[in-house]
C-alpha cells in the first residue's frame, strides 16, 4: 500500500470519494463513524446516509452550485448511521474539478455531537432550524437563510419546544446536542 493510500487509510477524520455521489471508497474512521461494512458502502449512493432522499436532493441542490464557485462546500447536517441512529456531522467536501463537481470529490465527516434521542422524529425543516439554532443564528437571519418568515421560523422552534418537552432554545440544544 503507499503511502498516500495508508494516508487515506488511517486518517484520524471520517473520509469518502465519490462519483456522481456513489461511494467509491472510505477510510477506517468513516466505516466507524456510520457503522457499515466497508464493503457494504462501496459503490453505494451516499445518500443511504441521508436521513431522507428529500434532504439528500436539497443538500445536493445547495451544496453543488457552491462547490461550482468556490470548489469546497462545508454544512452542519443529520447523517444517518447503519443502525438508524441520526448523529450530527460537520461535512466538508472538495470538488476534483468545479466545472462538474459532483464528478468527482473528496468528503469529511466529523461528528458535532451526540446522536438524536430515539424516537423523536424531525421534518427536514425542523432539522435545517435546529442546525442553524445550533450556530447561534437568530430567527431573522435562519429566515433569510432558509427564505421563509421569521414567524414561520419561530412556528418551528416552538414545535421543536414542544417535540422535546422542553421550555427554551438553551434546553432544546441540551437535549439535542
Amino acid at each position: 500500500m503507499s503511502l498516500q493510500a495508508q494516508a487515506f487509510e488511517f486518517a484520524p477524520v471520517a473520509m469518502c470519494l465519490t462519483e456522481r455521489r456513489i461511494i467509491s471508497a472510505c477510510n477506517r474512521a468513516f466505516v466507524a463513524l456510520f457503522g457499515y461494512p466497508s464493503d457494504e458502502l462501496n459503490g453505494e449512493s451516499i445518500a443511504v446516509l441521508y436521513p431522507s432522499q428529500g434532504e439528500f436532493r436539497r443538500i445536493g441542490q445547495r451544496g453543488y452550485p457552491k462547490m461550482r464557485r468556490d470548489g469546497s462546500y462545508q454544512d452542519e447536517r443529520l447523517m444517518r448511521c447503519h443502525d438508524g441512529r441520526l448523529v450530527w456531522c460537520c461535512v466538508c467536501g472538495q470538488a476534483v474539478d468545479t466545472r462538474n463537481p459532483a464528478a468527482a470529490a473528496v468528503w469529511t465527516f466529523e461528528p458535532a455531537s451526540q446522536s438524536l434521542p430515539q424516537g423523536v422524529p424531525l421534518s427536514p425543516r425542523e432539522r435545517e432550524v435546529v442546525t442553524r439554532l445550533a450556530s447561534g443564528m437568530t430567527s431573522k437571519e435562519m429566515a433569510r437563510e432558509l427564505g421563509l418568515s421569521p414567524r414561520t421560523v419561530e412556528m418551528h422552534r416552538a414545535r421543536l419546544l414542544r417535540k422535546m418537552g422542553v421550555r427554551s432554545t438553551a434546553q432544546l440544544l441540551t437535549e439535542l446536542l
